[in-house]
Protein backbone atom coordinates (compact mmCIF):
# COMPACT_ATOMS: atom_id res chain seq x y z
CA UNK A 1 0.00 0.00 0.00
CA UNK A 2 1.46 3.34 -0.85
CA UNK A 3 2.23 5.73 1.86
CA UNK A 4 -0.81 8.98 1.97
CA UNK A 5 2.30 11.24 3.15
CA UNK A 6 4.33 12.41 -0.04
CA UNK A 7 8.01 13.37 -0.12
CA UNK A 8 5.67 17.14 -0.17
CA UNK A 9 4.22 16.79 3.01
CA UNK A 10 7.35 14.93 4.88
CA UNK A 11 9.52 18.97 3.54
CA UNK A 12 6.16 20.91 4.60
CA UNK A 13 6.30 19.46 7.66
CA UNK A 14 10.42 19.30 8.09
CA UNK A 15 10.35 23.22 7.47
CA UNK A 16 7.18 23.91 9.76
CA UNK A 17 9.55 22.16 12.61
CA UNK A 18 12.72 24.24 11.26
CA UNK A 19 10.47 27.37 11.59
CA UNK A 20 9.26 26.64 15.30
CA UNK A 21 12.68 25.85 16.55
CA UNK A 22 14.62 28.71 18.56
CA UNK A 23 17.15 30.40 16.49
CA UNK A 24 18.89 32.84 18.68
CA UNK A 25 19.39 33.76 22.06
CA UNK A 26 16.24 35.74 21.81
CA UNK A 27 14.20 32.68 21.54
CA UNK A 28 12.05 32.23 24.31
CA UNK A 29 11.28 28.86 25.93
CA UNK A 30 8.23 26.92 25.00
CA UNK A 31 6.45 24.66 26.56
CA UNK A 32 7.88 21.58 23.69
CA UNK A 33 10.79 21.66 21.41
CA UNK A 34 9.32 20.88 17.89
CA UNK A 35 12.01 17.47 17.63
CA UNK A 36 10.16 16.26 20.53
CA UNK A 37 6.56 15.79 18.77
CA UNK A 38 8.42 13.69 15.92
CA UNK A 39 7.96 10.22 18.30
CA UNK A 40 3.75 11.20 17.98
CA UNK A 41 3.84 11.33 14.26
CA UNK A 42 3.68 8.25 11.79
CA UNK A 43 6.48 6.43 11.64
CA UNK A 44 6.84 7.29 7.75
CA UNK A 45 7.18 10.82 8.42
CA UNK A 46 9.28 11.18 11.38
CA UNK A 47 11.94 8.98 10.53
CA UNK A 48 12.88 10.88 7.49
CA UNK A 49 12.97 13.86 9.41
CA UNK A 50 15.26 11.70 12.15
CA UNK A 51 17.41 10.70 10.08
CA UNK A 52 17.71 14.22 8.05
CA UNK A 53 18.48 16.31 11.51
CA UNK A 54 20.85 12.97 13.13
CA UNK A 55 23.36 10.44 11.55
CA UNK A 56 25.38 7.79 12.55
CA UNK A 57 27.86 9.77 14.30
CA UNK A 58 25.51 11.58 16.92
CA UNK A 59 25.75 7.87 18.89
CA UNK A 60 29.15 8.98 19.88
CA UNK A 61 29.35 11.24 23.06
CA UNK A 62 31.63 14.39 23.39
CA UNK A 63 33.48 15.25 26.11
CA UNK A 64 32.02 18.52 27.82
CA UNK A 65 34.59 18.39 31.37
CA UNK A 66 35.73 16.40 34.68
CA UNK A 67 34.86 16.42 37.85
CA UNK A 68 37.43 16.88 40.53
CA UNK A 69 36.18 18.70 43.68
CA UNK A 70 33.79 21.17 44.53
CA UNK A 71 36.15 23.83 43.57
CA UNK A 72 37.18 22.43 40.44
CA UNK A 73 33.23 22.47 38.81
CA UNK A 74 33.15 22.10 34.64
CA UNK A 75 30.49 24.17 33.00
CA UNK A 76 28.74 23.75 29.63
CA UNK A 77 25.71 23.96 27.56
CA UNK A 78 23.63 20.68 26.92
CA UNK A 79 21.39 19.52 24.11
CA UNK A 80 18.60 20.10 26.48
CA UNK A 81 20.02 22.06 29.34
CA UNK A 82 21.83 24.97 28.29
CA UNK A 83 23.41 25.35 31.95
CA UNK A 84 24.92 23.03 33.49
CA UNK A 85 27.94 22.42 36.42
CA UNK A 86 29.18 19.43 37.75
CA UNK A 87 31.70 18.89 41.19
CA UNK A 88 32.73 16.22 43.29
CA UNK A 89 32.08 15.17 46.83
CA UNK A 90 34.82 12.76 48.46
CA UNK A 91 33.07 11.11 51.58
CA UNK A 92 33.21 7.96 53.51
CA UNK A 93 30.14 6.48 53.79
CA UNK A 94 31.10 2.79 53.07
CA UNK A 95 33.74 2.43 55.60
CA UNK A 96 36.46 1.08 53.20
CA UNK A 97 39.63 1.78 52.74
CA UNK A 98 39.60 4.57 50.07
CA UNK A 99 36.14 5.58 50.54
CA UNK A 100 33.65 7.11 47.55
CA UNK A 101 32.35 9.77 46.53
CA UNK A 102 29.46 11.90 44.93
CA UNK A 103 29.10 13.75 41.89
CA UNK A 104 26.78 16.81 41.83
CA UNK A 105 25.51 17.37 38.60
CA UNK A 106 23.41 20.28 38.03
CA UNK A 107 21.20 21.08 35.36
CA UNK A 108 19.00 24.14 34.32
CA UNK A 109 17.41 26.39 31.92
CA UNK A 110 15.96 23.76 29.35
CA UNK A 111 14.76 24.60 26.11
CA UNK A 112 11.55 22.81 26.45
CA UNK A 113 9.59 21.14 29.03
CA UNK A 114 9.88 18.05 27.39
CA UNK A 115 13.73 17.39 26.83
CA UNK A 116 16.31 15.69 28.36
CA UNK A 117 20.23 15.10 28.36
CA UNK A 118 22.10 11.77 28.42
CA UNK A 119 25.34 11.28 30.08
CA UNK A 120 28.25 8.76 30.35
CA UNK A 121 30.38 8.99 33.04
CA UNK A 122 34.27 7.18 33.27
CA UNK A 123 37.65 7.01 34.98
CA UNK A 124 39.76 4.44 33.46
CA UNK A 125 38.34 1.73 36.16
CA UNK A 126 34.33 1.87 35.51
CA UNK A 127 32.30 3.53 32.98
CA UNK A 128 28.39 4.47 33.75
CA UNK A 129 25.43 6.46 32.49
CA UNK A 130 22.60 8.29 33.60
CA UNK A 131 19.87 10.59 32.24
CA UNK A 132 18.17 14.24 33.47
CA UNK A 133 14.90 15.83 32.56
CA UNK A 134 14.36 17.63 35.54
CA UNK A 135 15.88 20.91 35.89
CA UNK A 136 17.64 20.49 39.55
CA UNK A 137 20.76 18.93 41.14
CA UNK A 138 21.78 15.37 40.28
CA UNK A 139 23.62 13.22 41.75
CA UNK A 140 25.52 10.34 41.01
CA UNK A 141 26.72 7.86 44.01
CA UNK A 142 30.35 6.33 43.72
CA UNK A 143 29.81 4.14 47.07
CA UNK A 144 33.45 2.40 47.16
CA UNK A 145 36.63 3.69 44.63
CA UNK A 146 38.31 0.71 43.08
CA UNK A 147 41.70 0.90 44.48
CA UNK A 148 43.41 3.69 45.29
CA UNK A 149 44.75 4.04 41.90
CA UNK A 150 41.80 5.40 40.75
CA UNK A 151 40.54 7.37 44.32
CA UNK A 152 44.44 8.94 43.79
CA UNK A 153 43.39 9.91 39.86
CA UNK A 154 39.90 10.94 40.31
CA UNK A 155 41.37 13.40 43.01
CA UNK A 156 43.89 14.87 40.73
CA UNK A 157 41.85 14.38 37.03
CA UNK A 158 38.10 14.08 37.67
CA UNK A 159 35.35 12.21 36.59
CA UNK A 160 35.04 12.46 32.82
CA UNK A 161 31.98 13.97 32.00
CA UNK A 162 30.33 13.28 27.99
CA UNK A 163 27.00 14.45 26.97
CA UNK A 164 24.63 13.03 24.28
CA UNK A 165 24.54 16.09 21.86
CA UNK A 166 21.88 14.49 19.87
CA UNK A 167 20.04 13.40 23.43
CA UNK A 168 17.36 10.84 23.44
CA UNK A 169 15.77 10.88 20.44
CA UNK A 170 18.74 11.75 18.18
CA UNK A 171 20.51 8.72 20.15
CA UNK A 172 18.09 6.38 19.10
CA UNK A 173 18.02 7.76 15.82
CA UNK A 174 22.25 6.99 15.36
CA UNK A 175 21.56 3.75 16.98
CA UNK A 176 19.12 3.18 13.90
CA UNK A 177 21.60 4.31 11.30
CA UNK A 178 24.56 2.12 13.15
CA UNK A 179 23.05 -1.18 13.43
CA UNK A 180 22.37 -1.91 9.67
CA UNK A 181 26.54 -0.61 9.13
CA UNK A 182 27.12 -4.09 9.86
CA UNK A 183 24.31 -6.13 8.62
CA UNK A 184 24.85 -8.54 5.69
CA UNK A 185 21.67 -7.20 3.85
CA UNK A 186 20.92 -5.16 1.05
CA UNK A 187 19.57 -2.52 3.14
CA UNK A 188 23.26 -2.67 5.15
CA UNK A 189 25.04 -2.05 1.87
CA UNK A 190 23.00 0.78 1.30
CA UNK A 191 23.64 2.58 4.52
CA UNK A 192 27.51 1.77 4.59
CA UNK A 193 26.81 3.71 1.08
CA UNK A 194 24.88 6.66 2.75
CA UNK A 195 27.30 6.75 5.33
CA UNK A 196 30.82 7.45 3.25
CA UNK A 197 28.86 9.90 0.43
CA UNK A 198 27.17 11.97 3.70
CA UNK A 199 30.58 11.89 5.66
CA UNK A 200 33.36 11.59 3.20
CA UNK A 201 31.96 13.03 0.24
CA UNK A 202 32.10 9.27 -1.91
CA UNK A 203 30.21 9.41 -5.34
CA UNK A 204 29.46 5.66 -5.74
CA UNK A 205 29.10 5.93 -9.27
CA UNK A 206 27.64 2.75 -11.32
CA UNK A 207 30.16 0.82 -13.71
CA UNK A 208 28.40 -0.50 -16.77
CA UNK A 209 28.64 -4.50 -16.90
CA UNK A 210 30.64 -6.87 -16.83
CA UNK A 211 31.41 -6.15 -13.04
CA UNK A 212 33.86 -8.57 -12.51
CA UNK A 213 37.18 -8.49 -14.90
CA UNK A 214 38.23 -11.21 -16.92
CA UNK A 215 42.25 -11.30 -15.83
CA UNK A 216 45.35 -12.62 -17.68
CA UNK A 217 47.41 -13.68 -14.53
CA UNK A 218 50.39 -13.14 -17.24
CA UNK A 219 49.94 -9.48 -16.96
CA UNK A 220 50.08 -8.89 -13.18
CA UNK A 221 53.38 -9.01 -11.53
CA UNK A 222 55.36 -9.46 -8.43
CA UNK A 223 54.64 -6.07 -5.96
CA UNK A 224 51.44 -5.15 -8.02
CA UNK A 225 49.33 -3.63 -5.02
CA UNK A 226 45.64 -4.60 -4.28
CA UNK A 227 42.94 -2.03 -2.39
CA UNK A 228 39.65 -4.02 -1.67
CA UNK A 229 36.88 -1.85 -0.20
CA UNK A 230 34.17 -3.92 1.47
CA UNK A 231 30.53 -2.09 2.33
CA UNK A 232 28.04 -4.76 3.48
CA UNK A 233 28.21 -7.09 6.79
CA UNK A 234 31.28 -7.05 9.78
CA UNK A 235 33.63 -6.08 7.52
CA UNK A 236 31.65 -3.85 5.46
CA UNK A 237 30.39 -1.59 8.65
CA UNK A 238 34.35 -1.97 10.22
CA UNK A 239 35.71 -0.30 7.26
CA UNK A 240 33.35 1.91 6.86
CA UNK A 241 33.98 3.79 9.81
CA UNK A 242 38.04 3.34 9.40
CA UNK A 243 37.72 4.91 6.07
CA UNK A 244 35.91 7.97 7.56
CA UNK A 245 38.55 8.62 10.51
CA UNK A 246 41.31 7.66 7.99
CA UNK A 247 40.48 9.29 5.08
CA UNK A 248 41.00 5.94 3.12
CA UNK A 249 38.67 4.77 -0.07
CA UNK A 250 39.54 1.64 0.53
CA UNK A 251 40.02 -0.79 3.57
CA UNK A 252 41.90 -3.05 3.18
CA UNK A 253 44.63 -4.43 0.89
CA UNK A 254 46.80 -7.11 -0.17
CA UNK A 255 49.94 -7.71 -2.39
CA UNK A 256 50.63 -9.91 -5.52
CA UNK A 257 53.82 -12.26 -5.44
CA UNK A 258 54.98 -14.65 -8.88
CA UNK A 259 57.26 -17.56 -7.97
CA UNK A 260 60.27 -18.55 -9.89
CA UNK A 261 58.12 -20.59 -12.15
CA UNK A 262 55.66 -18.25 -12.90
CA UNK A 263 52.95 -19.13 -10.65
CA UNK A 264 50.54 -15.84 -8.95
CA UNK A 265 50.12 -15.45 -5.80
CA UNK A 266 48.48 -13.32 -2.43
CA UNK A 267 50.28 -12.26 0.27
CA UNK A 268 47.16 -10.88 2.91
CA UNK A 269 47.16 -9.70 6.23
CA UNK A 270 43.89 -10.42 7.11
CA UNK A 271 43.06 -13.79 5.84
CA UNK A 272 40.93 -15.45 7.77
CA UNK A 273 41.73 -19.53 8.09
CA UNK A 274 39.24 -22.12 9.03
CA UNK A 275 39.05 -21.38 12.77
CA UNK A 276 38.33 -18.16 12.01
CA UNK A 277 41.08 -16.51 12.90
CA UNK A 278 42.64 -13.40 10.88
CA UNK A 279 45.84 -14.25 10.20
CA UNK A 280 48.91 -13.49 7.54
CA UNK A 281 48.65 -16.11 4.63
CA UNK A 282 50.63 -16.33 1.43
CA UNK A 283 47.82 -17.77 -0.93
CA UNK A 284 47.32 -19.23 -4.45
CA UNK A 285 45.99 -16.50 -7.00
CA UNK A 286 43.30 -18.54 -8.09
CA UNK A 287 42.58 -19.89 -4.34
CA UNK A 288 42.27 -15.73 -3.38
CA UNK A 289 40.28 -15.05 -6.46
CA UNK A 290 37.94 -17.85 -6.27
CA UNK A 291 36.74 -16.71 -2.87
CA UNK A 292 36.51 -12.82 -3.84
CA UNK A 293 34.23 -13.91 -6.36
CA UNK A 294 32.59 -16.57 -5.19
CA UNK A 295 32.80 -16.84 -1.25
CA UNK A 296 33.02 -13.50 0.22
CA UNK A 297 30.08 -11.95 1.40
CA UNK A 298 30.85 -8.43 2.02
CA UNK A 299 31.01 -7.21 -1.49
CA UNK A 300 34.38 -6.75 -2.13
CA UNK A 301 35.30 -4.22 -4.73
CA UNK A 302 38.89 -4.52 -6.07
CA UNK A 303 41.85 -2.55 -7.78
CA UNK A 304 44.69 -3.59 -8.79
CA UNK A 305 47.73 -0.98 -8.50
CA UNK A 306 50.51 -1.87 -11.13
CA UNK A 307 53.91 -0.80 -9.85
CA UNK A 308 55.83 1.95 -12.14
CA UNK A 309 58.33 0.41 -14.15
CA UNK A 310 61.10 1.64 -12.87
CA UNK A 311 59.51 0.75 -9.66
CA UNK A 312 59.06 -2.66 -10.33
CA UNK A 313 62.82 -2.66 -11.50
CA UNK A 314 63.69 -2.39 -8.58
CA UNK A 315 62.08 -4.50 -6.63
CA UNK A 316 64.30 -7.08 -4.71
CA UNK A 317 61.89 -10.68 -5.45
CA UNK A 318 63.97 -12.54 -3.32
CA UNK A 319 63.56 -10.35 -0.27
CA UNK A 320 60.20 -9.54 -0.84
CA UNK A 321 59.08 -13.86 -0.85
CA UNK A 322 61.73 -14.33 2.24
CA UNK A 323 59.86 -11.46 4.11
CA UNK A 324 56.58 -13.03 3.25
CA UNK A 325 57.12 -15.91 4.38
CA UNK A 326 58.83 -15.61 7.35
CA UNK A 327 55.55 -14.27 8.19
CA UNK A 328 52.64 -16.32 6.67
CA UNK A 329 50.85 -18.13 9.70
CA UNK A 330 51.46 -15.73 12.46
CA UNK A 331 48.52 -13.57 13.78
CA UNK A 332 47.13 -10.33 12.08
CA UNK A 333 48.25 -6.96 13.27
CA UNK A 334 45.77 -6.18 15.90
CA UNK A 335 48.50 -4.64 18.22
CA UNK A 336 49.22 -1.40 15.86
CA UNK A 337 46.20 -1.24 13.92
CA UNK A 338 44.68 2.16 15.59
CA UNK A 339 48.05 3.74 15.86
CA UNK A 340 48.22 4.48 12.07
CA UNK A 341 45.12 6.66 12.72
CA UNK A 342 46.05 8.72 14.92
CA UNK A 343 49.09 11.45 14.91
CA UNK A 344 48.23 14.74 16.40
CA UNK A 345 46.41 15.58 19.65
CA UNK A 346 43.18 16.78 17.67
CA UNK A 347 43.81 17.09 13.72
CA UNK A 348 42.65 13.08 13.27
CA UNK A 349 39.42 12.96 15.53
CA UNK A 350 36.11 13.69 13.64
CA UNK A 351 33.48 15.47 15.79
CA UNK A 352 32.65 14.26 18.33
CA UNK A 353 35.62 12.18 18.73
CA UNK A 354 38.47 12.97 21.22
CA UNK A 355 41.17 11.13 22.81
CA UNK A 356 38.84 11.34 26.15
CA UNK A 357 36.29 9.21 23.98
CA UNK A 358 38.95 6.55 22.83
CA UNK A 359 40.11 6.45 26.52
CA UNK A 360 36.39 5.87 27.13
CA UNK A 361 35.49 3.23 24.58
CA UNK A 362 39.02 1.67 25.56
CA UNK A 363 38.10 1.40 28.89
CA UNK A 364 34.53 -0.48 28.31
CA UNK A 365 36.34 -2.74 26.24
CA UNK A 366 38.91 -3.54 28.94
CA UNK A 367 35.91 -4.48 30.91
CA UNK A 368 33.67 -6.49 28.79
CA UNK A 369 36.74 -8.50 26.88
CA UNK A 370 39.88 -7.80 28.80
CA UNK A 371 41.75 -10.59 26.08
CA UNK A 372 40.55 -8.88 23.38
CA UNK A 373 41.88 -5.08 24.75
CA UNK A 374 45.20 -6.47 25.79
CA UNK A 375 45.59 -7.81 22.19
CA UNK A 376 44.73 -4.51 20.75
CA UNK A 377 45.99 -2.28 23.03
CA UNK A 378 47.63 -2.60 26.14
CA UNK A 379 50.84 -3.95 24.88
CA UNK A 380 51.67 -1.26 22.35
CA UNK A 381 50.41 1.55 24.88
CA UNK A 382 53.18 -0.22 27.03
CA UNK A 383 55.63 -0.19 24.27
CA UNK A 384 55.12 3.85 24.02
CA UNK A 385 56.01 4.06 28.14
CA UNK A 386 58.41 2.05 28.21
CA UNK A 387 56.69 -0.39 30.57
CA UNK A 388 55.53 -3.89 30.61
CA UNK A 389 52.48 -5.57 31.79
CA UNK A 390 50.02 -2.15 32.63
CA UNK A 391 46.54 -2.95 31.92
CA UNK A 392 44.33 0.13 30.44
CA UNK A 393 43.76 1.81 34.29
CA UNK A 394 47.11 1.38 34.84
CA UNK A 395 48.51 2.92 31.69
CA UNK A 396 46.14 6.20 32.37
CA UNK A 397 47.53 6.12 35.83
CA UNK A 398 50.73 6.17 34.67
CA UNK A 399 50.75 8.92 31.99
CA UNK A 400 48.86 11.10 34.38
CA UNK A 401 52.03 10.47 37.23
CA UNK A 402 54.36 11.56 34.51
CA UNK A 403 52.57 14.78 33.69
CA UNK A 404 51.53 13.45 29.87
CA UNK A 405 48.05 13.33 28.78
CA UNK A 406 46.28 9.65 26.59
CA UNK A 407 45.89 11.96 23.81
CA UNK A 408 50.01 12.57 23.70
CA UNK A 409 50.46 8.77 24.35
CA UNK A 410 48.59 8.00 21.50
CA UNK A 411 50.32 10.24 18.76
CA UNK A 412 53.93 8.18 19.36
CA UNK A 413 54.81 6.46 16.61
CA UNK A 414 55.27 3.21 16.17
CA UNK A 415 58.10 1.41 15.58
CA UNK A 416 58.25 -1.31 12.83
CA UNK A 417 61.20 -3.64 14.98
CA UNK A 418 58.77 -3.59 17.95
CA UNK A 419 58.39 -7.15 18.85
CA UNK A 420 55.18 -8.22 20.40
CA UNK A 421 54.17 -11.29 22.43
CA UNK A 422 53.08 -12.91 19.20
CA UNK A 423 56.25 -11.49 17.02
CA UNK A 424 55.94 -8.69 14.40
CA UNK A 425 52.52 -6.90 14.42
CA UNK A 426 51.56 -5.53 10.84
CA UNK A 427 47.83 -4.44 9.81
CA UNK A 428 47.11 -5.27 6.18
CA UNK A 429 48.75 -2.66 4.54
CA UNK A 430 51.89 -2.49 7.15
CA UNK A 431 52.05 -6.18 5.84
CA UNK A 432 52.12 -4.76 2.27
CA UNK A 433 54.07 -1.50 3.13
CA UNK A 434 57.18 -4.08 5.06
CA UNK A 435 57.76 -6.00 1.88
CA UNK A 436 58.26 -2.96 -0.04
CA UNK A 437 61.11 -2.01 2.73
CA UNK A 438 62.31 -5.61 2.80
CA UNK A 439 62.25 -4.97 -1.63
CA UNK A 440 63.81 -1.64 -1.30
CA UNK A 441 61.76 0.37 -2.66
CA UNK A 442 62.19 2.54 0.21
CA UNK A 443 65.99 2.98 -0.20
CA UNK A 444 68.14 4.70 0.48
CA UNK A 445 65.53 6.27 3.48
CA UNK A 446 64.63 2.96 4.58
CA UNK A 447 65.59 3.52 7.81
CA UNK A 448 63.98 6.48 8.45
CA UNK A 449 60.80 5.43 7.88
CA UNK A 450 57.75 3.67 9.97
CA UNK A 451 55.69 2.07 7.80
CA UNK A 452 53.47 0.83 10.37
CA UNK A 453 52.17 4.55 10.69
CA UNK A 454 51.18 4.63 7.03
CA UNK A 455 46.99 4.60 6.89
CA UNK A 456 45.63 2.77 3.34
CA UNK A 457 45.21 6.24 1.72
CA UNK A 458 48.88 7.12 2.84
CA UNK A 459 49.97 3.52 0.76
CA UNK A 460 47.95 4.34 -2.68
CA UNK A 461 49.37 8.10 -2.90
CA UNK A 462 52.75 7.06 -2.56
CA UNK A 463 54.40 7.47 -6.01
CA UNK A 464 55.01 4.14 -6.79
CA UNK A 465 52.32 3.01 -9.54
CA UNK A 466 51.81 3.16 -12.70
CA UNK A 467 51.60 6.77 -14.49
CA UNK A 468 50.96 5.61 -18.40
CA UNK A 469 47.80 4.51 -18.97
CA UNK A 470 49.10 2.81 -22.43
CA UNK A 471 50.72 0.57 -20.23
CA UNK A 472 47.97 -1.09 -18.18
CA UNK A 473 46.40 -3.84 -19.14
CA UNK A 474 44.57 -4.05 -22.24
CA UNK A 475 42.08 -5.99 -19.97
CA UNK A 476 42.66 -3.15 -17.50
CA UNK A 477 38.85 -1.39 -17.11
CA UNK A 478 37.41 -2.87 -20.43
CA UNK A 479 33.98 -1.60 -20.71
CA UNK A 480 33.68 1.27 -18.66
CA UNK A 481 33.82 4.33 -20.75
CA UNK A 482 35.57 6.26 -17.57
CA UNK A 483 39.73 5.41 -17.53
CA UNK A 484 40.95 4.99 -14.32
CA UNK A 485 44.40 5.44 -13.76
CA UNK A 486 44.46 1.52 -12.71
CA UNK A 487 42.71 -1.28 -13.15
CA UNK A 488 39.32 -2.14 -11.27
CA UNK A 489 38.84 -5.54 -11.41
CA UNK A 490 35.54 -6.33 -9.49
CA UNK A 491 32.19 -4.32 -8.28
CA UNK A 492 29.47 -2.40 -9.40
CA UNK A 493 30.60 0.83 -8.45
CA UNK A 494 33.43 2.62 -9.59
CA UNK A 495 36.84 2.72 -7.41
CA UNK A 496 37.83 6.19 -5.92
CA UNK A 497 41.43 6.80 -4.61
CA UNK A 498 41.42 10.40 -4.00
CA UNK A 499 45.40 11.30 -4.76
CA UNK A 500 46.55 8.43 -5.88
CA UNK A 501 50.15 8.04 -6.95
CA UNK A 502 51.13 11.58 -6.10
CA UNK A 503 53.56 11.66 -3.30
CA UNK A 504 57.16 10.79 -2.91
CA UNK A 505 58.60 8.86 0.41
CA UNK A 506 60.64 11.12 2.52
CA UNK A 507 61.85 10.44 6.24
CA UNK A 508 59.60 10.11 8.98
CA UNK A 509 56.61 10.19 6.52
CA UNK A 510 53.47 9.86 7.78
CA UNK A 511 54.52 10.58 11.54
CA UNK A 512 52.56 13.83 12.40
CA UNK A 513 49.39 14.16 9.87
CA UNK A 514 45.70 15.29 10.57
CA UNK A 515 43.59 13.69 8.59
CA UNK A 516 39.87 15.39 9.39
CA UNK A 517 36.69 14.55 6.86
CA UNK A 518 35.37 15.94 4.27
CA UNK A 519 38.75 17.26 2.76
CA UNK A 520 41.60 14.94 4.69
CA UNK A 521 43.88 17.97 4.13
CA UNK A 522 47.44 17.01 5.58
CA UNK A 523 50.26 19.25 5.85
CA UNK A 524 53.70 19.41 3.81
CA UNK A 525 55.92 16.85 4.97
CA UNK A 526 54.06 15.22 8.09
Amino acid sequence: MESSFSLKTILKISLFLFFLTPQSSLAIKVPFHPQDLLPLLPRQVSWPILNYLNGAVDLLPTFVGAASSFNDTGEWKGACFYENRAWMEFHNKSGSEFGGGTLHLEVSKAHSWTCMDIYVFATPYRVTWDYYFISREHTLEFKEWDSKAEYEYVKRRGVSIFLMQAGMLGTLSALWDVFPLFTNTGWGENSNIGFLKKHMGATFEQRPQPWVTNISVDDIHSGDFLAISKIRGRWGGFETLEKWVSGAYAGHTAVCLKDSEGKLWVGESGHENEQGEDIIAVLPWDEWWEFELNKDDSNPHIALLPLHPDVRAKFNETAAWEYALSMNGLPYGYHNMIFSWIDTLDGNYPPPLDSHVVASVMTVWNHMQPEYAANMWNEALNKRLGTQGLDLPDVLVEVEKRGSSFGELLTIPEMDDWLYADGKSTSCIAFVLEMYKEAGLFDPISSSVQVTEFTIKDAYTLRFFETNSSRLPKWCNDGDHVKLPFCQIKGKYRMELPEYNTMDPYPHMNERCPSLPPKYHRTQNC
